[in-house]
Parts: structure tokens; sequence; C-alpha cells
């Protein structure tokens, strides 16, 4: 069992539970993903909060881990081969995780294929486009006179949340009946969409009962429940 951490990102964050794999996080969307996988595999872990007000992924000690300031990332002391793993990229962190602990990824090798492809939707669609609607709509954009960007985004988000109610129409999740990293890569950030952004009624998030179906499944599980607070403010 490891006695310490020796990365450089404990100087900022010293562990308490060297043996867990350590979180180093925030909970936005991106952020619960990987607190809710680990809520729902039950795999130890040790969770350090990163500020954002304070630049906290901007320090040294967060770039020897992510070169690239964002949150989450991890650092497993019991990776591949028995050796320490740094790693950051929430889908990958996703599939990292389903891969270590043999839950929430189909073993059919096409159905882990396609749960891979929606895992690519949510990275690259449903994250940047919803993200991008939020900035035009509760952020700073927000007070951009010029409607056009913001309009362009709800079009996409619209789009975006149609294709997923259309695969929702005829499955419980969007791998059908299993539960998989797919629907903890997405429902962060539909719920995201409608309650921290708060632009349900600008897209028309009733047009979509599917998603909202599932999205209220989502949100009722204990462990999502649990990773939706993680890590906490202090």
């Amino acid at each position: 069992m490891p006695s310490e951490i020796t990365h450089p990102i404990a100087l900022k964050w010293p562990a308490r539970h060297p043996d867990r794999l350590q979180l180093y996080s925030l909970p936005t969307p991106n952020g619960v993903k990987v607190s809710i996988m680990l809520e729902e595999t039950g795999l130890p872990y040790e969770p350090h909060l990163v500020r954002f007000e304070t630049n906290d992924q901007l320090s040294d000690a967060f770039l020897s881990l992510n070169p690239n300031n964002k949150i989450p990332a991890i650092l497993d002391p019991h990776g591949p081969g028995g050796q320490p793993l740094a790693l950051f990229e929430s889908g990958a962190i996703l599939l990292y995780l389903a891969e270590k602990t043999g839950q929430f990824m189909p073993q059919d090798a096409a159905q882990r294929f396609e749960t891979v492809q929606w895992l690519m939707f949510q990275m690259g669609g449903v994250g940047p486009m919803f993200g991008q609607l939020g900035f035009f709509h509760k952020f700073a954009g927000k007070d951009y006179e010029d409607k056009r960007p913001r309009d362009r985004y709800v079009a996409e988000s619209r789009r975006l949340l149609g294709v997923l109610n259309q695969r929702l129409a005829t499955r419980r999740w969007t791998m059908g009946d299993p539960y998989t990293i797919a629907d903890m890569a997405i429902f962060p950030w539909v719920r995201s969409l409608v309650d921290f952004y708060g632009a349900g009624e600008l897209v028309g998030i009733h047009d979509f009962p599917h998603v909202t179906r599932a999205l209220a499944e989502f949100v009722a599980r204990p462990a999502v429940v649990r990773g939706l607070g993680i890590p906490g403010k202090s």
C-alpha cells in the first residue's frame, strides 16, 4: 500500500488516504461525471476541491497532473501493472474506470464501441454546445446585443436534444436497459442546461419528453445524488 503520494500535485493537495484513487475536481457537469462514476462503482477514492476562484487550476501543482488546466483529473496509485497512473479528460477517465472495475460498459465488443460512440457524442457535441449556450444565456455573453451567437447555440442544442430524444424513445438509457458511462457523461450536461443555465424554456426542453424522463430517473439515483455534490466546498 502506498504510504504517500509522491506526485508533485500532493504538495498542494496532500493525500490523507494515499492508498485510494485521488480525484481533483469541482462539481461542474464535467467534474461530476467522474464523482458519479466513482460513487456508482464503490471504488475507494479521496476527492480534492480545485477552486477556480483562486485559479487553483493554473497552479504549478495542478499543471503537473493536467497541463491542459481543466478538471477533472485523477491519480490512481493502483494503475495498470500496479503503477501510479495520472489521467485527465473526463471521457478518458470514465473509460479507464469502466475498464478498471468492469462496470457500466458492455462486455460485447459491438455494444462497447456503441457506448463509446455515445460518450463521444457528449464529448464532441453536448458538452461544448450546451456550455456555449450557457455562456450566451447566463454569463457574460447574455449582455451582447447581437443574439445571433446565442440563437446559433440554441438551435444546435435543440438538434442534439432531438437526436438524444429519438434514441431514448425506445430505450430506457442510451444503450437500452444497461446504464452506462454514456449516461453518466450525457445527463449531467442536460441537468446543467435546465437547472444551472436556466435554459430549459429557451430550448423547449418539454419538446423532448424521453430526455426529461431519463433525466428524472438519472437524478434520482442515490449515487448520482451523492456524486453531484463532490467535491464539497469546505
